[in-house]
C-alpha cells in the first residue's frame, strides 16, 4: 500500500510502519482521514465484498479488522446489506 500521491492519503503516512497501521486515532477528524484512505486503498468501487473478504483486506493493515470494519460502516464509507453479508464502497 502506498501512502503517497493521493489526496486521501496525505497526513496518514505517520500512522503506518512497514505498511501496518500502528494506531487508530481517537480524534474523530483524524480517524475519518484514515478511514477515507483505507476505503480508497483497500476496496474497489462497484464491487461487492463478503464479510470475510472485508476482514481479509483490513487484516493486511491491522489486526483488529472488526473495529476498522465497524468504523468504516459508521463513517458511511462502506455500506452493508441488512443481513450483513455483503459490503461495498458507499457512493
Amino acid at each position: 500500500m502506498s501512502d503517497t500521491g493521493t489526496g486521501s492519503s496525505r497526513g496518514v503516512e505517520n500512522l503506518f510502519s512497514h505498511g501496518r497501521l500502528t494506531t487508530v486515532p481517537r480524534k474523530a477528524a483524524r480517524r475519518e482521514q484514515l478511514l477515507v484512505h483505507l476505503a480508497g486503498a483497500l476496496f474497489e468501487p462497484g464491487r461487492d465484498y463478503t464479510e470475510p473478504e472485508v476482514n481479509a483486506a483490513l487484516l493486511t493493515v491491522h489486526d483488529d479488522c472488526s473495529a476498522l470494519r465497524r468504523h468504516l460502516v459508521e463513517a458511511r464509507l462502506l455500506s452493508r446489506t441488512r443481513d450483513g453479508r455483503r459490503y461495498h464502497l458507499a457512493p
